[in-house]
Formats: structure tokens, sequence, C-alpha cells
């Protein structure tokens, strides 16, 4: 990267564009870390245009690795990705949450865990020597989410909660979303939970973003797939949320575009000036923000 465009990029930090075509910066970087759930997808459905963005990327700049909160092993994700329609052309690599929080999880077996989930994200445990216990024969819990997520709250969960902190069992949270926007529904994610169980007092250890081990391998990923080693600020991270995916950015010395659009957590702001001010609010910096990613 150039001196020119490092001076332009430092200029976007303090005050971001609002931008159409993510081919503007592209030139300026030679990775992508792109979230998920938000910028790829609404969990039914592809944002238009975001399928040509990544293959185009790939073509003209480097990998495109995504980047996501989900509570599950990467080896999931590709299928997900498939039925909804997204080409392999389109990405290098994914790493999820899940992958940090096995990496966690396998730190602290053989003790007994007390598992908060529902049956879908049982994959996160395949291939790890793990024994589910109760509260007062657990060592630590593992969440990856309320057990039905369309139809309990998290409130439902707090007297479970307050147990759990009364045993003093540290929380590995395998989703650090507070919320994600499936099909225009918001629904709660095990983040949610984690934030009660931290106001209870409990202990919280996060895997995914905005905590730096997803970003460990991220980053990895990124040097894998140009087989050689690749600095931070010649990525660029792709999210919709402020608090996971452009915090996590931010902390992890990395360039961030903020996608605004109707399709992500952060929807419904509606102006130029809206959307700066809840930038503003979140303490985040960007280079830049789109309604939805396109080339």
């Amino acid at each position: 990267m150039t001196e020119t465009s490092r001076a332009t990029i430092a200029e976007l930090v303090s005050n971001p564009e609002f931008i159409d075509s993510i081919s503007e910066l592209a030139p300026g970087y030679d990775a992508m870390l792109c979230d998920a759930w938000g910028v790829i997808h609404n969990g039914v459905e592809l944002f238009d245009g975001v399928a040509d963005a990544l293959v185009q990327f790939r073509k003209n700049r480097g990998p495109v690795i995504i980047l996501t909160n989900a509570p599950r092993p990467s080896t999931i994700i590709p299928g997900q990705l498939d039925r909804l329609g997204l080409p392999r052309g389109a990405y290098d690599a994914v790493v999820t949450s899940g992958d940090a929080t096995r990496h966690e999880i396998a730190r602290r077996l053989p003790a007994p865990a007390f598992k908060i989930g529902p049956e879908k994200d049982d994959p996160l445990f395949e291939g790890l020597d793990i024994e589910f216990a109760p509260p007062e024969m657990a060592s630590f819990i593992i969440c990856t989410g309320m057990v039905d997520e369309k139809n309990e709250e998290p409130e439902d969960y707090r007297e479970l909660l307050a147990n759990l902190a009364n045993h003093n069992l540290p929380m590995i949270c395998a989703n650090p979303d507070i919320v994600v926007n499936w099909g225009g529904r918001m629904i709660w994610c095990a983040g949610a939970l984690a934030q009660i169980y931290s106001e209870l007092g409990g202990a919280v250890i996060f895997g995914g973003k905005p905590h730096a081990p997803i970003y460990e391998l991220a980053c990895a990923a990124v040097d894998a797939a140009r087989k050689k080693p690749t600095q931070r600020k010649q990525m660029l991270a792709i999210g919709d949320g402020l608090a996971t995916d452009i915090a996590g950015a931010n902390a992890n010395n990395i360039d961030a575009v903020f996608v605004a659009g109707d399709g992500g957590i952060h929807r419904g702001y509606g102006s130029e000036a809206a959307i700066a001010a809840k930038l503003a609010e979140a303490n985040v910096e960007t280079i830049a923000v789109m309604r939805t990613l396109k080339w």
C-alpha cells in the first residue's frame, strides 16, 4: 500500500464516507474479512450484489475470509452458504466463533461442563472428549444460545444463570452476538445470555468477535491463502455489528467498513446523519459506510 493511500485511509477513519461500491476501497487492500449474517445473508436469502462483490475482490485483490460468530465449526458453514446460493468461488475460507471456542474448551478438558444451547449447535463438540454434567458437578459452562431461540427470551434464563453464578462457574460463550436479523426478525444469540451472566457476577470467556482469538485464526487463514505473511493493515473487515465486527476490527488494528442496510442488526437508522451519530455513540471507527456490500 502506498503512503498516499494510507494517508487517505487515515483521513477516512476520522471522517468515514458513505459509499456505494467496495471497489472504491479495494485497491488499498490485499485481503477481506467479511461477516456473514447481516452482510452476506439474513439467514433466509443472499443480499443482492454480495456474491459478485466477493468474487470480484478475490479476482482483483486477494483472498476473502468469511468471519462469523456462528457457534459451530467452520466446516459446517460452507454447506449452509451453498443452500443460500453463495458460490464457493466467492471466498477462500471460513473462520467461526465456534473454531475459537473449541480451542478454549479443549484447554479445559477433561473437566466436565454444563451446556446451554440447542441440539443444532452440537457439531461444536464433535471430536472433543467432553463430559456434560449438572451445575453442581460441572467445572465450567458452554453457552451456544437459547434452546428455543425463536420463542424464548434471555430473561427466561435469569434464574438458571443466577444459580450457575452462585456455583462460580466460568462461562465460555460460543457466540458473542446479542441478536441477529433472521429474515427480518431479530433472534437472540448466546451473547445476550452472557450479558446477563456477567451482570450477575459470573465470569465470561469469549473467542468470537470482537475478541482476539478469532482474529488470530482469521489472519492465519489469510496467510495460508496468500502463502505469505500479511500485515493487518493490508486487510479490510466488513461487518454490520458495531460492538462485534467494527469494534473487533478496531481492537485488532484492521480497517473496517460498516454495512448499515436493513439486512443487518442496526437497521432503520435512515439518514447518514443518524448512522454517523450511531457510530459516534458506539465509539468505533470506520473508513466507510455502505447500505449493502456491492462491487
